[in-house]
């Protein structure tokens, strides 16, 4: 087990949006420019663990920094919002988080399938 402490628990800047239960900063390692992770405040690593007001509050943070986003840049026409849960899908930081990726057109040669791709060859069908 790891025992580094978390790095959600205690973030040390780069909030960018904050409510009583969640908060939003921009991804360390993003997929397109502006990808965002919510991130409620208290720690569990699994979605099927929520409480209801984090729901609520992440879904709230979600959709203001959707709409910040489209301010900002006119060019994004899409999202992608994904939740790994566990290693064998990709969790490596077991704090739950929400991804939110702004899409753009031609960000990818064929994004049909969308968040299909997370399997190899699942994404076209």
């Amino acid at each position: 087990m790891d025992n580094k402490p978390c790095i959600f628990c205690n973030p040390e800047n780069g909030i960018i949006l904050e409510n009583e239960n969640a908060y939003a900063m921009l991804d360390g390692f993003p997929v397109t420019n502006g990808h965002t992770l919510i991130i409620p405040k208290r720690h569990f690593s699994d979605y099927f663990d929520i409480e209801n007001k984090e729901l609520i509050a992440i879904h709230e943070l979600i959709k203001l920094r959707k709409e910040q986003l489209m301010v900002k840049d006119p060019s994004i026409e899409g999202f992608n919002i994904g939740i790994n849960v566990g290693g064998v899908a990709g969790q490596t930081i077991f704090h739950l988080h929400v991804h939110l990726i702004p899409r753009r057109k031609n960000d990818t040669q064929n994004p049909k399938g969308g968040v299909r791709g997370v399997i190899p060859n699942k994404m076209s069908y």
